[in-house]
């Protein structure tokens, strides 16, 4: 028999103490090496999950943290927002909002919508969606279809790679007719306010010379396999949501209806700043929301908490989210 010695012993538990740690990263087929050099760096963002027999993975761009900017909800004050923080566990006086464009298996054909918030320089909290999908085995030119929500630089920017060419260079793109309309009215941006005036020149920067990739599309309609657009304007003129429907299956993809769900949910009449009419984005919200609730339709929000999926029930004047099962296996 062979007595274990004291040294041995104590090396054994410490190997047992570091392998929480790796596990993670074992799990995702990283190496020992790349275990101990990814020290500090979380495992891919993605999440699959099935509606119907299609395949859905949430993939994570990243996550913005930064001070709570003044006005950043028009029609709350600032203790009204830390108080709704506080209620959620979360710092005052610090937002922090992910990024989550939803990709789409049916039937083998991928379909991506939004894009995150394009490439970034060194190591940024957010431009992770390209890094990510190489992990899900997925090469940017896969990709058929790309299909846009709304053109705020966060949903739009990631259409173009780091030296200025298509990230998805065979996939057509969608974007909603009233959308594009409005953004590329020459009268429009010259009436905008100034601070609105770069979100049009970033408009035009990522659209230009790409018409031929770009096909627009109406509300009401199914604009790819399983896929139909919904009215959701307010956050923008041609601001869309979807829903995708496979088998008996529904999926609500709510795009920007809230930014933020621990703020916009329970304060549905509550105005992002980035809303652009904000009495009406408040009126969709809750059109949104009631339908939602009532068809007991699962959700997904663009800045949700990854893995950014749920449901929502009504409660009080506003509503609750309540995150769907992290499942392990489809």
């Amino acid at each position: 028999m062979t007595i274990m010695s004291r040294r041995h012993a104590l090396a054994g538990a410490a190997s047992l103490a570091a392998l929480p740690a790796i596990l993670p990263l074992f799990a995702a087929g990283a190496s020992p090496a790349a275990a101990q050099a990814g020290a500090g760096q979380q495992v891919p963002g993605l999440y699959r999950y099935l509606i119907g027999s299609a395949e859905l993975t949430a993939v994570n761009d990243g996550m913005r943290t930064f001070p709570l900017p003044d006005g950043f909800v028009r029609n709350a004050s600032r203790d009204e927002i830390n108080a709704a923080l506080e209620l959620a566990f979360q710092p005052k006086d610090t937002m922090s909002i992910p990024f989550n464009p939803l990709l789409i298996n049916n039937g083998g054909k991928l379909t991506l919508i939004d894009t995150g918030n394009g490439p970034q320089s060194g190591n940024a909290p957010v431009g992770r969606l390209q890094a990510n999908l190489a992990w899900a085995g997925v090469k940017p030119a896969d990709i058929e279809t790309v299909v846009i929500s709304h053109f705020h630089g966060d949903h739009i920017n990631g259409l173009r790679a780091a030296d200025g060419g298509l990230a998805f260079p065979n996939a057509e793109i969608l974007v909603p007719e009233a959308e594009w309309t409005f953004w590329m009215d020459d009268g429009e941006m010259s009436r905008a306010p100034e601070g609105q005036k770069a979100a049009f020149q970033n408009v035009r920067r990522v659209f230009k010379d790409i018409d031929s990739k770009v096909n627009r599309y109406g509300w009401d309609k199914e604009i790819a396999p399983g896929l139909t657009a919904v009215d959701a304007s307010g956050h923008t003129p041609g601001h869309t949501a979807f829903i995708f429907a496979s088998g008996n299956d529904r999926l609500f993809i709510q795009s920007d209806t809230t930014n933020t769900p621990i703020l916009f949910a329970p304060n549905p009449d509550w105005q992002v700043q980035y809303d652009m009419d904000g009495a009406k984005a408040a009126q969709t919200r809750r059109r949104i929301y009631d339908m939602v609730a009532s068809e007991r339709l699962q959700l997904t929000g663009y800045h949700y908490p990854f893995p950014a999926t749920g449901f929502i029930r009504k409660q009080g004047d506003g509503y609750a989210v309540v995150p769907a099962l992290w499942r392990p296996v489809l």
